[in-house]
């Protein structure tokens, strides 16, 4: 039978970080573009929980205005993802204690025990450790369920740093954690015997050298019903090496009171990776994007390289596309079928359609999720082209090597091929914007528009200074400046008589 009780989340985000050697709070730092208490939080929202307690200490003020910053965003992300079925977000309460001092993990869950309600099941989570995935939570939680306490637990090579978790010996001839030691190999995990009853955690700096040995240990996530947690917590004792109230002794008081000790234990160490320092923070981003990578190959994506992908946003890649290497992605970024991403390319807040091409080095930014740069079908960008917030490109359109668009919109078949500026513009279709052009959208206090209707060359070097229209199928002569409305059909020349002096010498240097 399996208690269909309220869940309510505690994440622990008071520690210092100290070697991060930064002043930004450890739990700030990003992963992916996101801060680690944001991957954090986002997977408490899908769990649907009743309320987030987030644990702060250092640099309180700062952590839990963060916090709520990104508790709010996070909400509204998940209330808008295509992901929800239910189309609305969880009733979600979020609100923030101060551990002040920090007396270790069982005082900082004692701050938060005011807020929760006893009719509830606590689940603990680490706001440095973003990667445990929703599945492995889900089911962590189902073992807590039968009114038990339970312990998410990995079992690995490299125990140093965890607790350790004491199980009794079982005679099924299985290796115990306690057996294996550093000359096992890693196929040796698989076979490893996770049945013996659990008897407590002791952490590493209490252990002694046999228990030391023990490759199963405690990753800092438990579950368990609340008004049993409040009632442990409330009777730690600090009486061990590091003079601290250990959350990890609730497990011996379970035992005590024969509360069942379930454990879901995992081999993944990317679970529940922490982040403790610069260089491993390096090491789980690769990590997390080699994961992310994986995944969009597995759906049918091309990709050159797969260690050289970075996703800081949401992709969302069809079939058959293809990225090279160095290729940046933040906010969110959709690529339609076909579409090919040359080499380092940065792209935020951008919708690519079907068969477009997006040359080497070109830099594409929108202003934000809602208003991308929009790129239609079968459009080629770049090399080295850079569009702005507001630009918008019809089908089949082309933007060449150091072409800048800003907030403009461009039509069908319309081509910029190289050298040009196009600012706060509205060009109709098959316009040819030439080599060395600009409009001249800024005089000094206020921003113009410039139209070019469609069917429209404009010649190379020229300048067109907003505001101005030039009419349909007109020809603007090359290196001309225009500053009032063309008719359509004109060829408008603005340019000074070319006149030749013969013989004519030039200046030299006077001898010193």
């Amino acid at each position: 039978f399996k208690l269909m009780l309220p869940l309510d989340i505690v994440i622990m985000a008071a520690g210092k970080g100290t070697r991060m050697k930064s002043r930004i709070p450890k739990v700030l730092h990003t992963l992916g573009g996101k801060p680690l208490l944001g991957h954090v939080i986002d997977t408490a929202l899908s769990l649907r929980v009743r309320k987030i307690v987030l644990i702060t200490g250092h640099e309180a003020e700062e952590v839990a205005a963060k916090g709520l910053q990104i508790f709010k965003e996070a909400l509204q992300a998940f209330k808008d993802s295509s992901k929800n079925s239910k189309g609305a977000a969880p009733s979600t309460e979020f609100v923030c204690v101060l551990q002040s001092p920090q007396l270790g993990t069982g005082h900082a869950v004692q701050q938060a025990l005011p807020q929760l309600l006893e009719d509830g099941l606590t689940m603990v989570l680490s706001g440095d450790v973003p990667l445990t995935s929703l599945q492995t939570l889900e089911s962590l939680e189902q073992l807590a369920r039968s009114n038990a306490l339970a312990l998410l637990t990995l079992t690995t090579p490299t125990p140093f740093g965890y607790g350790r978790v004491i199980r009794e010996r079982t005679n099924d001839g299985k290796i115990s954690p306690l057996d294996l030691t550093a000359h096992h190999d890693l196929n040796d995990l698989k076979n490893v015997d996770h049945t013996g009853k659990i008897l407590g955690i002791v952490e590493e700096k209490d252990a002694s050298e046999q228990q030391k040995r023990i490759r199963e240990v405690y990753t800092g996530v438990l579950v368990a019903p609340t008004r049993l947690l409040s009632a442990w917590v409330n009777t730690l004792s600090n009486q061990n090496a590091q003079g601290e109230y250990y959350l990890t002794d609730v497990v011996s008081k379970a035992v005590a009171e024969q509360v069942a000790v379930n454990a879901l234990s995992i081999d993944n160490p990317l679970e529940v990776m922490g982040v403790n320092s610069p260089a491993q923070l390096a090491e789980l981003e690769r990590a997390y994007q080699l994961r992310l990578a994986n995944n969009l190959m597995s759906s049918g994506v091309r990709l050159k390289d797969p260690s050289r992908l970075d996703i800081r946003g949401e992709l969302s890649a069809a079939q058959d596309v293809q990225i090279d290497v160095n290729c940046v992605f933040e906010g969110r970024v959709e690529l339609e079928q076909f579409v090919e991403i040359g080499a380092n390319c940065f792209i935020k807040n951008a919708l690519i359609k079907s068969q477009a091409v997006i040359e080497a080095n070109s830099h594409i930014q929108g202003q934000s999720a809602d208003a991308p740069v929009v790129i239609g079908r079968a459009s080629r960008v770049g090399p080295f082209a850079r569009l702005r917030p507001g630009a918008v490109l019809g089908d089949e359109v082309h933007i060449g090597n150091f072409v800048e668009v800003k907030n403009s919109v461009l039509g069908a078949g319309t081509k910029a091929n190289h050298l040009a500026y196009v600012g706060d513009a509205l060009l109709g279709e098959r316009v040819n914007f030439g080599a060395g052009s600009i409009t001249a959208n800024y005089d000094g206090a206020n921003k113009h528009k410039t139209v070019i209707e469609d069917d429209v060359h404009v010649g190379s070097n020229s300048v067109l200074v907003a505001p101005l229209c030039v009419g349909a199928g007109g020809t603007v002569g090359a290196g001309s400046t225009l500053t009032k409305d063309t008719p359509p059909g004109a060829l408008s020349i603005t340019r000074a008589k070319q006149v030749s002096i013969e013989n004519w010498k030039r200046p030299v240097k006077k001898a010193k």
